[in-house]
């Protein structure tokens, strides 16, 4: 049975799945490029058409990306772990490092494109941290960049009254990051809630993370509570999805 459901695949479905499994097996490292529409037309008698649609298949699975003029690498990109959990213990940010310490071992990461305003709260996050519509928001934007691959954006809001005047409403934060401050302004986060689901991106999101065509998006929406379950800051990102794997390790 299996052999015929093998069988009915498309054609393209069968060439993708046989470099798949020739890339798991190395036969192609990281950066190797792989055979090219016209080696696999010739290979499997297949149309142009199909040949491209099986690189496809491995570009949107985020095991490929092309260059152009170049043809279809093996990507070399090693996925970042994100330790869900662990990244978010008060022992990581209340000692003074940053949550993805816990995440990046020792990868080269950067921070970019940080852009710090006041603004009116928008009418989805009003609800969640319980501000009044028009009232204000201090937004925290930035890139993550791993590697010299950006693989994250993210959007903080906090309410305005509450971090006003801190280093919070200033592009460097200091030892412990954003929750580190709120430690000290009596609002460190003693719980979490994280949200995820997934789409394709914009087309600014496809710009901003240098996405290969087809690679969709991870979204996070995680939301810090402080003391007496005060929300604190909703924090809004955009995965590259072929950037990451999604770790939770917990005890039952």
């Amino acid at each position: 049975m299996a052999t015929e459901g093998a069988k009915r695949q498309p054609k393209y479905q069968r060439i993708a799945d046989a470099l798949r499994d020739a890339v798991q097996a190395g036969r192609y490292g990281p950066g190797d490029r792989l055979p090219g529409e016209n080696d696999l037309m010739a290979e499997h008698d297949v149309a142009r058409m199909t040949a491209r649609q099986a690189l496809g298949v491995l570009q949107n699975e985020g095991i490929a990306e092309s260059r152009k003029g170049a043809g279809v690498f093996v990507r070399s990109f090693r996925p970042l772990r994100r330790q869900g959990i662990e990244r978010l213990t008060r022992s990581q940010w209340g000692e003074g490092r940053s949550i993805w310490e816990a995440d990046t071992e020792d990868r080269t990461l950067v921070v970019d494109k940080v852009r710090v305003t006041e603004e009116p709260v928008p009418d989805r996050i009003a609800g969640v941290l319980g501000i009044e519509p028009g009232g204000a928001v201090c937004v925290r934007r930035r890139r993550f960049v791993l590697d010299g691959k950006p693989i994250l954006l993210a959007t903080s809001y906090l309410p305005a009254s509450l971090v006003a005047g801190s280093a919070i409403t200033r592009e460097d934060t200091g030892p412990g990051g954003t929750y580190g401050r709120l430690a000290e302004l009596g609002a460190g986060p003693v719980r979490f809630r994280e949200e995820i689901r997934s789409r394709m991106p914009s087309k600014a999101e496809t710009a901003e993370l240098e996405l290969s065509a087809g690679t969709p998006v991870m979204l996070i929406c995680r939301t810090a509570f402080a003391d007496g379950g005060r929300p604190v800051e909703v924090n809004e990102m955009t995965l590259d999805s072929a950037s990451y794997i999604l770790e939770y390790d917990f005890d039952a």
